[in-house]
């Protein structure tokens, strides 16, 4: 929903009832009802930022609000109440403040004291009171213009130019603010913020925008680059100009001559050879300029890499402050003293530790005692070569006898018998041998 002038109203601007208790002066003590001051204090804060964006302004009056917010011949009581409300709070602060905050006095009385004079005796003399007229800047507000100022200058052709003439930035800025106050109070913004700097040079206002990391007064090199600046313009100005005068009058003498006058087409042409060589002059004044602010823009340069030089010789020398190459030259020295004298202390600990009441031949003679004493008692190796097991090359016939007869009747066989008649098994020459063999009848005795 919006009114006659464009702005946006609040979406239950036309409830009868709940407008009655918004129009409502507040209670004079906020804790009788908490939650309607503080509901109707939300309502009027929201809606005086809305019609401020809506408007692309960032100071506000009581007397404009009250005019803007009229509704049936009626306009609200609070907001008094929620001015100072937002006062307090650091919302909004009164113009005059703002400007002295910002360092601008300089400039500023002559562009921003506009206001009547009662405003500014009132703001002079600290009077808390609040009055129709006072303006007060909305902080929220002027931090975007400022921001919203800064980035339409980026993005400009004139981002290349550090200095600019305020009408140059009062078109630049028409989008963005909607008056010449506004601007002004973008410009304090950016000062507080450290991102311009503002001069008077012959009763013009200058602005400097900030390049590189900090932003410097205007110096008379500022002062000289926006002169040369300045006559560049005025130059493709009256360049251009004689160029389009140059073509009219060679067009001119052009239709002269299909018209058959010669001597009227001679004169033009001549005076288009006049334009074109004064505008040939002048173009060449143009170039020569143009060249000086290289020069300048480039000495800048030079400059900058200068001072970054000199800063690194300076912090180089300060780190370098106490060391030398005899010093360096002793602690490589020393360094290998102490690398010697910890290899002889490793050997030495490597080494061992020996008894010198020990003699080192009685102790081989007792520990090859004590080899001799560990050795087992084997028997002798026999000299005479063993003849190696034939078993397997028997015959069944040489087999057989050597085996005990086989019993027909039951046997009681022990096992104390069995290893009795293995005892009496032995090696032969010619194989396998029996010593002795009892009789079977002997050897294998029937079960009674």
């Amino acid at each position: 929903m919006s009114d006659a002038t464009g702005m946006t109203l609040p979406p239950d601007w036309d409830d009868d009832e709940r407008m009655n208790f918004m129009f409502s002066d507040f209670k004079e003590n906020r804790d009788v009802n908490t939650t309607d001051w503080d509901s109707k204090m939300d309502f009027w804060t929201t809606a005086i930022l809305k019609s401020c964006r809506d408007r692309r302004t960032v100071c506000v009056s009581l007397q404009e609000l009250n005019s803007i917010f009229r509704r049936k011949e009626k306009s609200p009581l609070g907001l008094s109440t929620v001015l100072q409300s937002m006062l307090r709070c650091g919302k909004i602060q009164r113009e005059s403040e703002f400007a002295v905050d910002c360092g601008w006095v300089s400039w500023a009385v002559g562009l921003l004291l506009v206001k009547p004079l009662k405003w500014t005796f009132s703001s002079l003399v600290g009077s808390r009171r609040l009055s129709l007229e006072e303006s007060f800047v909305v902080i929220e507000l002027v931090k975007e213009k400022a921001a919203e100022l800064l980035q339409a200058y980026k993005s400009s052709e004139f981002a290349c130019r550090s200095l600019l003439s305020f009408h140059e930035l009062r078109v630049l800025s028409s989008k963005v603010c909607a008056d010449e106050s506004t601007l002004c109070m973008a410009l304090l913004q950016l000062q507080r913020e450290k991102q311009v700097m503002v001069s008077l040079h012959e009763g013009e206002k200058i602005v400097k925008f900030r390049q590189r990391f900090s932003i410097t007064p205007v110096n008379d090199v500022d002062i000289g680059v926006y002169q040369l600046q300045i006559s560049e313009k005025l130059l493709e100005e009256q360049v251009n100009k004689l160029g389009l005068e140059s073509d009219r009058c060679r067009e001119e003498a052009r239709a002269l001559l299909r018209q058959g006058k010669k001597s009227q087409a001679l004169k033009s042409l001549r005076g288009c050879k006049r334009l074109e060589k004064r505008a040939d002059n002048l173009l060449a004044s143009l170039e020569t300029i143009r060249g000086i602010l290289e020069r300048i823009a480039q000495s800048q340069t030079d400059k900058t890499v200068m001072q970054a030089y000199q800063a690194g010789v300076s912090a180089l020398r300060l780190s370098l402050k106490d060391v030398t190459v005899e010093r360096a030259e002793n602690l490589v020295d020393q360094i290998q003293e102490l690398c010697d004298t910890q290899d002889e202390v490793n050997q030495t600990l490597s080494s061992g530790v020996s008894s010198a009441d020990v003699d080192l031949d009685d102790l081989e003679e007792e520990l090859k005692a004590l080899l001799d004493e560990s050795k087992p008692d084997l028997p002798e190796v026999p000299k005479n070569p063993v003849r190696p097991y034939v078993g397997p090359g028997l015959s069944v016939d040489e087999l057989s006898s050597l085996l005990p007869a086989v019993p027909h009747c039951p046997v009681n066989v022990t096992t104390e018998r069995l290893e009795d008649e293995l005892s009496h098994l032995t090696l032969t020459d010619s194989g396998v041998g029996v010593k002795k063999a009892p009789s079977p009848a002997k050897r294998l005795e029937p079960v009674q």
